[in-house]
Order: structure tokens, then C-alpha cells, then sequence
């Protein structure tokens, strides 16, 4: 079995090695650190010290920036650890260099907190062609599947012509229709969430290619980003800026402490009337989804019916808003904006606001039936709360016995913010995820022995035995077919399972 366990660990890095070389082969664009440019104008006016961890993750990133070859490049952070802000510079040296920069997000209202979040950095900066705007400064275009003709236009126009240095956007951005000027840097927010083929759109092709960075919030043990993200070179954000808040988790037994879910209720209004906001989080939309109950416990709580129930019961009165992925994009937009702008208070929501929404007023969260969800998601979803300088405070809603698998989960959660702990925990419970096909962030795993937790030293020692062959044999015809051999087994389970 060991002997099984150790083919396919080199099987896995052999494809990964011989990934990493082939890209090597491509040129890229130039993009050297420019003084007086952009990026210099940025730094100026910056109103906070970069971390130290900030200012050497930028420095390796630009480093990888002045090279004549493609970076690839995954920038791992916690939550809140300033993740958009090192992106941001990276894509500030590409536009000095005559460059476009392309910041790729999973879903839109992830792309408009992007887009917001870089005007807001950039100021006048980003007044490009503006009659006002300074001598060094670029245009930032948004695009996204629901804006109107006239918006879609004049982002197209302004990517097509270069007036867009910076480009911001949806899967929008991968359609044939959007025409580039020059791009010289993509970055991918959350890549798990995008298929190998929609990537591959922006970054391959002949001649040169442009630079790659990808950013995530889910901090990954350093085994599976051998594994998984083994084409990537990995650079982690650990520390959190200063100045932000605490966030004190507390998890709430249900069948032990009934009433304690009648003060949750009494808290988000105390919080409310400080001027503060809140998130409730539940596992489902309404109670026709399929439930996946364990043990014949009660369905899971739902958005479309816990949001009345509050409304017109215990937060009556105050301005109550539901979202969710099945309102309509131009509704879930107003929505999210509306809560952003603070014009409502409380916010219930499935899981969709669980990467990239950045509002420093909510202080509260209250996760329904929190057992439903895994470690890494309740960690992301802890980190929409405590972002300004206002403590914050969790609630993880249970009905779970003490000592179960469940329990003992959200109890881990409570004890740590470290979210690369957490990840180690996560990792334990829920294995690796297909590694090496399209999907990335499934719970089936097409390795049939390798399990990159049990077996770190294997793969450790797979990836240096798989850079020397290919380093020392690249032509050796023997490579291809273990590679062939492994993308046809990940992209055959992955048929398998719909």
C-alpha cells in the first residue's frame, strides 16, 4: 500500500513540476518598479504603515514583476490581512510599466466591493482622462454581467482603448466580446471558485503572458498548496493591520440554553440602537431546499422564513433586509448596497456574503445552525465582522450535543481567530478536494490513497524527486504519460460526479 501511496504522490507532482516548467517557458512583460509613477504617488499619500508582512510579500511580488517570465503566484492572507491592498500595488507597478491590470471575482457583489475599494485607495489617482484628474493617474473600469447597455459600453470602450489601466469584473471579463489593450497582470480572487478553463482565458495563449497572482482568504496547510496550488509559488499575509477590533465567538447550545437565543435577538437590537450593524447567517434559502439532516434533528433555519419571523417579532422596528443567490442580481445589488451604505440595519443572508463584503459598522453575526457549515467557512464568515475599530461578536447557533464531531468544531472555532490553525483542523475533517481538475473546491477527491495530512512527509518528498526529473529528463516521454495518465483520472471522477 505504501508503495501505491508513493506513485501517487509523484504522479500528483510530476504533473505539477511539469506545469511549473512549461509556464517557465512563456515570456512576459517587464513591469520594473518605476520611479516617480503611480505606484510612488500611491505610497505617498498612503494614510497607514504597511505591515511589515505587507511590505515583503509587495517586495517578492515585485521581484516576480521585473522578470522576463510569468509570475504565478498565490497570495494567502487572513481575513482582514490586506490582501486587495498588496494586490493593488502589484497591479499599480503593471500600469507604470504601459501595462493593464485585470482583477478577476467570483460574483458581483464581490467585484463592486473591489472596484469600490480601489477608487476609494486611489482617490483622485484614479481619475484617468478626468479633466480634474492629476498628471499620474489611470482609469478603473468595472464590468459585470447585470450592468446596464450604456455602463457595458463605456467599460468596454475604456478597457479596448487602454484608458483602463485597471479592470475590474466578473466572468464577464473571460466573454469574447471584451477586447484588451495590453494586459500585463491578472489576478484571481478566490481561484477555487473559477474553473481551470475560464482562467486559462487571460492567461495562456502564444508569445507572452501576462503575470498571475491569486489571492485567497482561506488560509491552506502548506501540504495541500503543494498539492493543489502546486503550480503556484505561496506567500502568506499572517499578521491583521492594527487598529483592528476583537471579535469575542461564543457558541450557543440550544436544547441547553433555549434562552439565550431570546438575548441573541435582544443583543442585535442593542447594537442596532448603538448605531451599529448586523448579519444573521442561515444554512438554507427556504424550507423546500433540500436539508441534509442528520439523525432525524429538525430542518435547518432558512432565509426566506427567518426574515419575517424577525422582522415582525423580536427586531420589530428596525430596517430588516434578506439576500440570498436566487434574487436577482440587479435586487441582491441594492440590497448589499443598501446595508454598505447603512441604510439598513440587519442583514440575513446565506453564505454569500461570506468572502470579500467590507463593512467596518457591523459589529454582530449570529450564525443559524452553525454545525451545518465547515471550519474555513465559519472562519470567513466571522471575518465580516470586526473590521473597523468596533469589538465584534459572534454567535454560533447550535443544536449539536457536546462531544460530537459537530460540536467539537465549532468549539475550535470559539478557541481561535488563526484561521491557518483552523485550516489544519478543516483539512482533518474534510480532506483534500479535487487537487488537480477543473473543480477545486469540491469534497471528492480523486487521490485514492494520498491524504496530504497523513502523508506530508511523502508529499514533500514527491515534489523534490518530481522537480529533479523533470529538471534533469524534461523531454523524457515518460513524463507526459504519468501526466496525461493523473488529468485524465481527476477529469474522469469529476464526470463521474456530475
Amino acid at each position: 500500500a505504501e508503495r501505491l501511496i508513493w506513485e501517487e504522490a509523484i504522479a500528483t507532482q510530476v504533473t505539477m513540476a511539469v506545469r511549473r516548467r512549461s509556464a517557465e517557458r512563456h515570456d512576459a512583460p517587464v513591469c520594473s518598479r518605476r520611479d516617480g509613477g503611480l505606484l510612488v504617488a500611491f505610497e505617498d499619500r498612503l494614510p497607514f504603515t504597511p505591515t511589515v508582512g505587507q511590505d515583503e510579500v509587495s517586495r517578492v511580488i515585485d521581484a516576480d514583476l521585473s522578470a522576463d517570465r510569468p509570475m504565478h503566484r498565490l497570495l494567502q492572507g487572513e481575513v482582514g490581512s490586506g490582501k486587495t491592498f498588496v494586490a493593488l500595488r502589484a497591479m499599480l507597478q503593471v500600469v507604470d510599466a504601459g501595462h493593464q491590470a485585470v482583477l478577476l471575482a467570483p460574483t458581483e457583489v464581490l467585484a463592486q466591493q473591489h472596484y469600490r475599494t480601489i477608487i476609494n485607495m486611489l482617490g483622485d489617482l484614479a481619475s484617468g482622462g478626468g479633466l480634474d484628474a492629476p498628471e499620474i493617474s489611470t482609469g478603473v473600469a468595472l464590468l459585470t454581467g447585470s450592468m446596464k447597455a450604456a455602463g457595458t459600453r463605456a467599460a468596454l470602450a475604456d478597457i479596448a482603448s487602454g484608458a483602463a489601466g485597471i479592470i475590474v469584473g466578473t466572468h464577464s471579463l473571460l466573454s469574447g466580446r471584451v477586447i484588451y489593450n495590453d494586459i500585463g497582470l491578472v489576478v484571481v480572487d478566490e481561484q477555487h471558485r473559477f474553473g481551470v478553463e475560464q482562467r486559462s482565458v487571460l492567461t495562456t495563449g502564444e508569445g507572452a503572458r501576462p503575470h498571475e497572482l491569486v489571492l485567497t482568504a482561506t488560509p491552506i496547510p502548506r501540504t495541500v498548496a503543494m498539492t493543489v496550488f502546486g503550480d503556484l509559488e505561496v506567500s502568506s499575509l499572517r499578521e491583521l493591520p492594527t487598529g483592528r477590533a476583537d471579535v469575542q465567538t461564543t457558541v450557543v447550545d440550544l436544547p441547553a440554553h433555549g434562552s439565550w437565543l431570546t438575548r441573541a435577538w435582544q443583543r442585535i437590537r442593542e447594537e442596532c440602537d448603538a448605531g451599529h450593524q448586523v448579519f444573521v447567517v442561515c444554512p438554507r434559502i427556504n424550507s423546500d431546499d433540500a436539508d441534509d439532516v442528520e439523525g432525524g434533528r429538525r430542518p435547518a433555519a432558512a432565509v426566506e422564513e427567518l426574515a419575517p419571523q424577525l422582522a415582525t417579532g423580536p427586531l420589530a422596528g428596525l430596517r430588516v433586509e434578506a439576500l440570498h443567490s436566487r434574487l436577482d442580481s440587479s435586487e441582491k445589488d441594492l440590497v448589499m448596497d443598501r446595508f454598505i451604505r447603512g441604510e439598513s440595519q440587519v442583514l440575513i443572508s446565506t453564505t454569500v456574503i461570506e468572502v470579500g463584503v467590507d463593512v467596518p459598522n457591523a459589529t454582530m453575526m449570529v450564525i443559524m445552525d452553525a454545525d451545518r457549515f465547515g471550519v474555513s467557512q465559519l472562519h470567513q464568515l466571522r471575518g465580516r465582522i470586526g473590521r473597523g475599530n468596533l469589538p465584534g461578536l459572534c454567535l454560533l447557533v447550535t443544536t449539536a450535543p457536546p462531544g460530537s464531531v459537530a460540536r467539537e468544531r465549532l468549539d475550535a472555532v470559539a478557541a481561535s481567530r488563526d484561521g491557518f490553525e483552523l485550516a489544519e483542523l478543516d483539512l482533518a475533517q474534510r480532506h483534500e478536494g479535487n487537487v488537480l481538475g477543473s473543480s477545486q473546491a469540491g469534497y471528492s477527491s480523486p487521490l485514492r490513497l494520498l491524504r496530504v495530512l497523513d502523508h506530508a512527509e511523502i508529499v514533500t518528498a514527491s515534489k523534490d524527486l518530481a522537480e529533479r526529473w523533470v529538471a534533469e529528463a524534461p523531454d523524457d516521454p515518460r513524463l507526459l504519460d504519468v501526466v496525461t495518465a493523473t488529468e485524465m483520472l481527476a477529469e474522469g471522477d469529476l464526470m463521474e460526479q456530475g
